[in-house]
């Protein structure tokens, strides 16, 4: 397939949910969550999300015109009610009232409420760096990873990222599912009929499989040491479940159905960290910059090169930012089928393999 723009896919998302009648605040909050995913390479978390997003808001169980609602409880803190939106804009919001905050008590967190699933996590700490913060942000989900030893679902796939301004064009971005992989790339691996890498998905009784069509859970990060993966996936349960009062992983109604209409009552936090509070903005990244100095030109192996958190990913994006990407087979069946249905295939073509 050729390689498409990435702003003609973004123009196509966009005008899907106009089409269905969803705010624009919720439509561009969406998008740009995706995009982020789709630019930097993090395709599970990418465009290929829209299609379920434009089913689950027409469904009900996604509210296309969200009343959300903050409310400070301490001076740097509080809790956001998302009004059982798509988890973008909630998470957007909630980081700009932590930023807000931050430049005032120096570190500021807000618990999200009645939110859904979100997309890719560093969408919101990389939006918080550009602002000259340090940023964390987590999420649950529901059941999909089992635990160290375990044969059930448990947790979520429970991302953690944290992204940090350096003084260059590019920021710090660490962002990963607490799971081996997220359970997103395992059908994008369905999509591709590709086998699956070694000790990153199991089958219904919990042995490992390479095979993705009949994966049933996620292992744990770390695979024999996945405790630590599963301690980690820990870490954003309690962030974003208890500390939330949101439902925990094996609580929440499952991303893919079949009730396409109740509200999920996901929950979601995010930190910021003003670096004006501690030593200042400017020796943060000029130390920032002596690390990354350091390890970008510590010893490799032969033939190999280490990198910092996103460094690979920003070199996606800045390759997708000229060249474009190409969409997954079933990605580009799914976006043509909504074209045919809204009548809009010969504004948007994104799916045939011709510029």
């Amino acid at each position: 397939m050729t390689p498409k723009p990435l702003n003609k896919i973004q123009d196509f998302c966009l005008k899907l949910f106009d089409l269905i009648g969803a705010e624009q605040n919720v439509a561009s909050a969406c998008v740009s969550s995706v995009m982020h995913g789709t630019r930097f390479g993090v395709d599970s978390h990418g465009v290929r999300l829209i299609p379920h997003y434009i089913n689950v808001l027409e469904t009900g169980r996604l509210n296309k015109n969200p009343s959300i609602k903050f409310k400070k409880l301490k001076l740097g803190s509080g809790l956001l009610d998302g009004d059982h939106s798509q988890g973008a804009l909630p998470t957007y919001t909630a980081m700009d009232h932590a930023i807000e905050m931050a430049r005032k008590t120096g570190i500021a967190a807000v618990g999200i409420t009645n939110s859904s699933h979100f997309g890719p996590a560093g969408a919101y700490t990389l939006h918080a760096a550009k602002k000259d913060m340090i940023a964390l942000a987590f999420c649950n989900s529901d059941s999909f990873v089992r635990l160290f030893d375990g044969a059930e679902r448990f947790h979520g796939t429970n991302p953690i990222s944290m992204a940090v301004p350096t003084g260059e064009p590019d920021p710090w971005l660490f962002d990963m599912a607490t799971s081996s992989v997220p359970f997103n790339r395992v059908e994008l691996f369905r999509s591709l009929d590709q086998k699956l890498p070694q000790d990153v998905a199991s089958d219904k009784i919990g042995n490992s499989t390479l095979d993705p069509h009949v994966a049933e859970m996620l292992d744990p990060l770390g695979a024999r040491f996945g405790f630590k993966g599963a301690g980690l996936g820990g870490i954003s349960e309690i962030f974003s479940a208890v500390l939330t009062g949101m439902k925990l992983s094996p609580e929440l109604l499952p991303m893919s159905g079949p009730d396409m209409t109740t509200p999920r009552e996901l929950g979601a936090f995010v930190i910021a960290i003003d670096p004006e509070g501690f030593l200042g903005s400017f020796l943060l990244k000029k130390g920032m910059q002596r690390y990354l100095n350091l390890l970008r030109n510590s010893e490799t192996k032969e033939k190999s090169v280490v990198m910092a958190p996103g460094d690979r990913e920003w070199q996606t994006a800045h390759d997708r930012d000229k060249n474009g990407v190409v969409l997954d087979p079933v990605t580009i069946k799914q976006f043509k089928l909504l074209a045919d249905r809204f009548g809009i295939s010969s504004k948007f073509d994104i799916w045939s393999d011709h510029d």
